[in-house]
């Protein structure tokens, strides 16, 4: 398994990332516990998870069990010191949320604090905001993203004040480095700007969705990952599942995620069925299995530092897994590319 750094934190982590959001859910804490362990056996080091987990489906009084699940992992096993381990504070005005408000100096201590409890830790390497105050364009809301109303000046303000609350937990030691999820190009360059201004830790990395289906980190933000040394950290690398060709012809499979949430967080139509039957095609078409295919060329892409995996059992996990061992050949990159400009945007 490949190791790379993440962004300027001095953290080293796995090309692979094992997300975790099923675990609770679709995901039994038996096999959660399963599918850690033999994700350190193959190689993996980084798992990611979240306050707010588990999810499919998610509800306010599940908030915090996935962690849970994972810190009793790390009571009965006593490996805390072989993972580089993430998590989110969910803030943004959740119904979800502890505070129902945004995140704030205030609201970072008593997330940190839920966190290490239920982790059964006493340091997060990777600690990231999971949705930045101002709102997002992202899970499809770019279709009708418009920023006018944003007030820079209030933004700015928070950003300072929040890095301050931070720098206070990586002196009290409770975490390492800091991350931004279903951020902007811009609001993590102005996190970066921030912390030169006032200290607090820099941004090591942005957790954003990003596949074979959803190429928008593909410009701007994949500039920034570029320049400014920030690691992009994909998140459903597998397209919800539609690139592993599982929903082919039609087919809904039993405790998939399309038969507990049918229109796949507003992602679901006949022209992304088509297009995903399209990738599988190609994959097919090249030798590669489509699950590979996915997952490697978003490893390949030069402003990833780790491309997060989520399985719902450790067969799929373990299959999963042997992306680690493929590189797509010129040629099929040259047609992937072709695909997406025949067929931008799916969803």
């Amino acid at each position: 398994m490949k190791m790379t750094k993440l962004g300027q934190s001095g953290l080293e982590v796995s090309e692979l990332c094992l997300g975790t959001m099923t675990f609770g859910t679709q995901t039994s804490p038996e096999e959660a516990h399963a599918q850690i362990d033999r994700a350190l056996e193959r190689g993996v080091n980084f798992i990611d998870t979240a306050e707010m987990y588990p999810v499919n489906p998610k509800s306010r009084e599940t908030v915090g069990g996935t962690e849970a699940i994972i810190g009793d992992w790390i009571a009965a096993s006593g490996r805390r010191n072989e993972v580089v381990l993430a998590t989110k504070h969910l803030g943004n005005g959740s119904d979800q949320s502890p505070d129902g408000g945004p995140i704030t100096a205030k609201t970072i201590a008593r997330s940190i604090e839920g966190s290490l409890k239920r982790l059964r830790t006493d340091v997060i390497d990777l600690y990231q905001f999971h949705w930045p105050n101002r709102g997002s364009y992202m899970f499809r809301k770019n279709w009708t993203f418009d920023p006018s109303g944003q007030n820079r000046a209030e933004v700015i303000a928070n950003m300072e004040e929040c890095l301050g609350a931070l720098q206070q937990e990586v002196e009290r030691g409770t975490i390492r480095a800091f991350g931004v999820s279903n951020e902007s190009a811009w609001g993590t360059t102005q996190w970066i700007e921030a912390a030169k201004r006032v200290g607090g830790p820099r941004v090591a990395s942005l957790q954003n969705e990003y596949s074979l289906m959803c190429r928008l980190a593909d410009t701007d933000v994949a500039e920034m990952c570029c320049n400014e040394d920030v690691g992009l950290l994909p998140f459903s690398p597998l397209a919800c599942g539609y690139l592993t060709g599982k929903y082919s012809g039609g087919r809904v499979p039993e405790g998939s995620r399309m038969s507990i949430n049918p229109d796949m967080g507003a992602r679901h139509s006949d022209r992304t069925l088509a297009t995903a039957e399209d990738y599988v095609a190609l994959a097919r078409k090249h030798g590669v299995d489509p699950v590979h295919m996915a997952l490697a060329w978003t490893v390949q892409r030069p402003f990833v530092a780790s491309s997060i995996l989520g399985a719902t059992t450790l067969e799929q996990l373990n299959h999963a897994l042997d992306a680690a061992e493929v590189t797509l050949s010129d040629e099929l990159l040259e047609e992937i590319d072709a695909l997406h400009r025949a067929k931008p945007m799916p969803y």
